[in-house]
């Protein structure tokens, strides 16, 4: 993504040199992601939350649960929907003002990843078909920046759903009411993993630090569900990749995915057990 000014040459030709020794500037294996760090119920008054640390990159997904119209065509589907935001303080090079275009697919990555896996059954949150359908939407904002702000938001936001409570509300004089009493958790049937790897060289990456960031000549992020099924991929950047390239991202996508689903899984029986 854009929002860090261009590396030096010095550098980038360090990070190629590295590669070609089997390292990485952090010490990392090729395919070794960064250390992750999960904070739930991080804004207490949320419908459900999370703030997650990768390496040094830092997000914060806030989710808001609300009784809403049903798209012309779902009236039997409920809603989702996730956004993002880069604030300024995450980096020197982050302005106010419209979002960029970086920041709007960095949404879509976050959105179609939760999306197409059906993480969140969006049939049993109908109020009343084709009149109210409970809307479920994640807000991401970056706190701080350091390379791979895909998985980082994507790990945000699915720990952000995986312990939020929704109320429940029935339909009285044609109008939403909550229930009292009937906050329960949101129906999920898998957790959607998001794997993020650059291209350096000839050399794939998992999760690219800002350096590595930098230096790549193309990206994919690969976001697989529960059972190891492939349900997303984004490309990026201008070179691309073989199809033995995308094999191997492939493989990696299942093979670090299902570690990182087993700490978000822990994290959400944690928050049950606990809350």
């Amino acid at each position: 993504m854009a929002t860090v000014s261009v590396i030096d040459e010095l550098k980038k030709a360090q990070i190629l040199e590295l590669l070609e020794q089997g390292k990485r500037i952090d010490g990392r294996a090729l395919d070794e992601p960064r250390k992750i760090l999960i904070e739930v119920n991080a804004i207490p008054k949320a419908n459900g939350s999370a703030k997650v640390r990768l390496g040094d990159t830092e997000v914060l997904c806030g989710v808001k649960i609300q009784p809403d119209r049903p798209f012309p065509d779902m009236g039997d589907k409920g809603l989702f929907m996730c956004t993002a935001e880069l604030l300024p303080l995450s980096h020197s090079t982050v302005e106010t003002g419209p979002p960029r275009d970086d920041v709007i697919e960095l949404a879509r990555v976050v959105d179609r990843g939760i999306r197409e896996s059906h993480m969140v059954d969006v049939a049993q949150l109908v109020i009343e078909k084709d009149k109210s359908v409970v809307g479920v939407f994640a807000d991401i904002v970056s706190l701080d920046y350091d390379g791979n702000l895909f998985d980082a938001c994507s790990y945000a936001a699915t720990a952000a759903l995986l312990t939020s409570k929704t109320p429940t509300w029935e339909m009285i004089d044609d109008k939403p009411t909550v229930v009292e009493g009937g906050e329960k958790q949101l129906p999920i049937t898998t957790i959607p993993v998001s794997v993020t790897m650059g291209k350096i060289g000839n050399h794939i990456v998992v999760d690219p630090n800002g350096d590595e960031w930098d230096s790549m000549s193309a990206r994919v992020t690969i976001t697989t569900d529960s059972d190891g099924n492939i349900c997303a991929l984004q490309k990026g950047g201008s070179d691309g990749f073989t199809q033995e390239e995308i094999n191997q991202c492939g493989d990696l996508s299942i093979k670090i995915g299902a570690k990182i689903r087993t700490q978000l899984k822990s994290t959400q029986e944690e928050y049950q057990k606990n809350g």
